[in-house]
């Protein structure tokens, strides 16, 4: 399995964070990953967190909510789909439920690439800087990276198990 790295990047003209990643599986496996509930909950989030799904709806005009658990305790985000175009993109508002004013609207799009894979660009917009600044210093990095790793060890353990069958 290749180890691919990602992306994070903040403009310093608009208040946006920027997620590119690339995964070897199809941009169809990857975006199931990110709206059947039951996988999502399997690989969003830091290692150290135990997810939990509370509503998920992904479909355009939908909502969605999710809790993680860890040392540091609790914590919930939810927010609602604005757009599922399958296979290709998301559009989705994020908030963190500590933060309710901090609502994010990001955008995530599927690309294909050369042998089956796929990257995934996220481009996420908050209203100021201070909050955009204050995502970026909470430790979200831990979370993505981790979260994509995991993503990619569930993306080949189910590979593995097609071929297998």
């Amino acid at each position: 399995m290749t180890k691919h790295e990602t992306e994070i990047a903040a403009d310093p003209k608009v208040p946006t964070i920027a997620i590119t990643r690339e995964f070897d599986a199809s941009p169809e496996r990857v975006f199931q990953a990110h709206v059947d509930p039951d996988l999502y909950a399997q690989w969003t989030g830091p290692r150290s967190a135990k997810m939990k799904i509370t509503r998920w709806d992904a479909r355009t005009g939908g909502e969605w909510a999710f809790s993680g658990e860890s040392e540091g305790g609790e914590y919930a985000f939810f927010g609602s789909f604005h757009e599922v175009r399958p296979n290709e993109r998301i559009v989705w508002t994020f908030t963190y439920e500590g933060e309710p004013d901090s609502v994010y609207l990001e955008t995530l799009t599927f690309e294909p690439l050369e042998d089956g894979r796929t990257r995934l660009r996220i481009l996420s917009v908050t209203q100021d800087f201070e909050t955009r600044d204050g995502m970026l210093a909470s430790g979200m990095d831990v979370g993505v990276n981790e979260g994509y790793e995991k993503l990619d060890e569930l993306l080949a353990a189910k590979a593995d198990t097609e071929n297998e069958g």
